[in-house]
C-alpha cells in the first residue's frame, strides 16, 4: 500500500501530462492549414505536418486548400430584352490564404455562394436571351472574372464558372421554335433566288457565246435532238433549218425598211 500511495502523483502527473500532450498535438494533411491564435490574437499560419500547440493559450482553426465546387441555386433572371429565364450554375473555387479566409468572413462558403447568386442575376440580366444560348463561354468568363476580384478580399480564388442550365417557359420555346422555321424559310429562299439568279447569269453567257458563230447553235440544236431521240418516248420533231431562219430574218427586215 505504501508503494502504490508513493507512486499516486506520478502517475498522476503522467495523466495531466498525456492529456497536455494530447491537446497540443495536431496533425494536420498535405491540403491542411492551421491558422493559430495565441489569447485570441493571429500568431500565424502552420502546417502541413506535425504541430504542437500550447493547451488553453494557442487555438487552431483548420482550413482546407483544395478545390470546392459549389452548385448555384437556380436563379430567375429577365434578359436585356425582357424574357424571364432561370439559371442554374456551378463555380470551382478554393482558398490560397488561410488566414484571409478565416479572419476576414465569417463562413466564407455561405458568402461566396451569395455572391455568385447576385453576381449571376446582374451579368445575365445586361445580356439577350439568344446571348445566353449562343455564348456561354464568354458569360462563364465574365462571371469568372468578377467573383474572382471580389473574392480576393477573403483569400478565395474562383477558378471556373459554369452555367449548367437556361430553363425557358414552354410558351417562350414556342416562340422561338417559329422563328427559327420562319429562319429557315428565309434562308432557303434566299438561296433559290442566289441559285436562279447564278443560273440566268450562265444562260446569258452561254447565249452570248453561241451567238457569235450561227454554226454553234446549229451543233447545239442536233444535240439536244440527239438527246431527245435517245429517250423512249413518243415525241415528234421537225428540224427547221437554221439558215431558213437567217433567210425569214433577213426578209423580215427589208420587207420593213
Amino acid at each position: 500500500m505504501d508503494i502504490v500511495g508513493s507512486l499516486t502523483p506520478f502517475i498522476a502527473a503522467l495523466v495531466v501530462l498525456l492529456i497536455v500532450i494530447a491537446y497540443a498535438i495536431r496533425i494536420l494533411r498535405e491540403y491542411e492549414r492551421g491558422v493559430v491564435f495565441t489569447l485570441g490574437r493571429f500568431t500565424g499560419v502552420k502546417g502541413p505536418g506535425l504541430i504542437l500547440l500550447v493547451p488553453y493559450v494557442q487555438q487552431m482553426v483548420r482550413v482546407d486548400l483544395r478545390t470546392r465546387v459549389l452548385d448555384v441555386p437556380s436563379q430567375d433572371v429577365i434578359s436585356h430584352d425582357n424574357v424571364s429565364v432561370r439559371v442554374s450554375a456551378v463555380i470551382y473555387f478554393r482558398v490560397i490564404d488561410a488566414e484571409k479566409s478565416t479572419i476576414q468572413v465569417e463562413d466564407f462558403m455561405a458568402a461566396t455562394s451569395q455572391l455568385a447568386q447576385t453576381t449571376l442575376r446582374s451579368v445575365l440580366g445586361k445580356h439577350d436571351l439568344d446571348e445566353m444560348l449562343a455564348e456561354r463561354d464568354r458569360l462563364n468568363d465574365d462571371i469568372q472574372k468578377i467573383l474572382d476580384v471580389q473574392t480576393d478580399a477573403w483569400g478565395i480564388k474562383v477558378a471556373t464558372v459554369e452555367i449548367k442550365h437556361v430553363d425557358i417557359n414552354e410558351s417562350m420555346i414556342r416562340a422561338i421554335a417559329r422563328q427559327a422555321e420562319a429562319e429557315r424559310e428565309r434562308r432557303a429562299k434566299v438561296i433559290n433566288a442566289e441559285g436562279e439568279q447564278q443560273a440566268a447569269a450562265k444562260l446569258l453567257e452561254a447565249a452570248q457565246i453561241l451567238a457569235q458563230q450561227p454554226q454553234a447553235m446549229q451543233l447545239r440544236y442536233l444535240s439536244t435532238l440527239n438527246v431527245i431521240a435517245g429517250e423512249k418516248n413518243s415525241t415528234i420533231i421537225f428540224p427547221f433549218p437554221m439558215e431558213l431562219a437567217n433567210i425569214l430574218t433577213t426578209k423580215t427586215g427589208d420587207s420593213s425598211q
